[in-house]
């Protein structure tokens, strides 16, 4: 019986393992050094920080950057060992003895599916929990503006919510517009608007979540839309069950990035923005999620793309293959927000431009397999 892991597969796997160990952190230092280390001891300096969260700041921020890391790092590993045994005809030897050019990747192959593996975690656990470190050390979320509208089963508006700012589950200024059930024309009246100071998502008496409001002035409106009665309430709630609970969890993701949710939360908000009719909300969240499955499945082909560009002749210069490199990098790079506005305009569904991009890697690395007759 054959030894599915060989001499030789050990040795590819340890060769393209260390250089990518080594381009990982490379390309960890070039990004963090410019700015971001600067900023951080600008910060440690002026007392903002102290030495000891001057450093977890910047352990804070590893995640998202090993996030780009992870398949940037197995490219330019699998060239630069692939390379480096052509130029030392190794490469020549191994297709000698017979061995196919699918056999002689099986090891990079397999380190692929591990680093693939560990982006996934890597966007999925390990960068939201550190942004959320970031956030807690940093002052917590960004105060900000939020709308909320409910409808009824025919989609035509009951309740309008405008939160002028909040931060958690305390919120300041809010304005509710109760609508009523006559249409005129294409416009909906308006019944009720409650006005209130401050407000916060609890529960109500029976356990159930709720948006209650205190120091609220409610002012009921006729059919011809003059206030007829003005009253003031010390507290009114607004939103209860389901409403509120959806409602808050939109009110919150609203103003965090898709980096910062997980999958199984980012999932139920993409459902949540789907519910509520928030079109371009969710046509862009969905295209988000749907990355976080294709992106990881990136290291795998940029991987073989590298051991393709490694394979030359002895003579051939080395800058065509890292060249040709570099320029996948940064047009897979750069492209990522273009497909993302499509998939947020309904141009393309979330699902072709989560898809394109490595889909196209995959297509150029089929075209330089036929290219390179290997």
């Amino acid at each position: 019986m054959k030894k599915l892991f060989t001499v030789y597969d050990r040795y590819i796997f340890t060769q393209v393992l260390i250089t990518t160990i080594v381009a990982i952190l490379l390309f960890t230092i070039v990004w963090i050094a410019p700015e971001m280390l600067l900023n951080t001891i600008k910060k440690v300096l002026e007392g903002v920080y102290t030495v000891k969260t001057g450093v977890l700041v910047l352990i804070y921020e590893m995640p998202k950057i090993l996030g780009k890391a992870f398949p940037v790092g197995l490219l330019l590993g699998s060239l630069f060992t692939f390379d480096k045994l052509s130029k030392d005809s190794e490469l020549t030897i191994f297709r000698a003895v017979g061995m196919s050019f699918f056999r002689i990747l099986a090891p990079v192959f397999v380190l692929s599916l591990i680093v693939t593996y560990l982006c996934f975690v890597t966007y999925d656990k390990w960068i939201p929990i550190s942004c959320q470190k970031l956030n807690e050390i940093k002052g917590g979320e960004t105060l900000t503006q939020y709308i909320y509208t409910k409808k009824d089963e025919n989609n035509y508006p009951e309740q309008a919510v405008v939160v002028s700012r909040f931060f958690q589950d305390e919120m300041t200024d809010v304005i509710v517009m109760n609508f009523s059930k006559q249409i005129f024309n294409d416009l909906h009246g308006l019944e009720n608007i409650l006005v209130a100071k401050t407000g916060h998502k609890g529960l109500d008496s029976k356990g159930e979540p709720c948006w209650s409001l205190e120091d609220v002035t409610s002012y009921d409106i006729n059919e011809e839309g003059i206030f007829k009665r003005i009253t003031k309430k010390d507290k009114a709630e607004i939103l209860n069950g389901d409403d509120a609970e959806e409602a808050y969890t939109i009110m919150i993701n609203s103003t965090k990035r898709d980096r910062d949710i997980e999958n199984k939360d980012l999932k139920y908000y993409v459902s949540l923005l789907k519910k509520a009719n928030l079109d371009e909300d969710y046509r862009l969240m969905m295209n988000k999620y749907y990355q976080r499955f294709f992106h990881p499945f990136v290291c795998v082909l940029l991987a073989i793309m590298g051991c393709l560009l490694g394979f030359s002749k002895p003579r051939e210069q080395r800058l065509i293959g890292f060249t040709i490199a570099i320029g996948c990098i940064f047009v897979y790079y750069i492209t990522l927000p273009f497909f993302d506005l499509l998939a947020e305009k309904g141009v393309l569904p979330p699902l072709v431009t989560a898809a394109f991009p490595p889909m196209a890697f995959l297509a150029a690395i089929v075209m330089f397999y036929k290219s390179r007759d290997l």
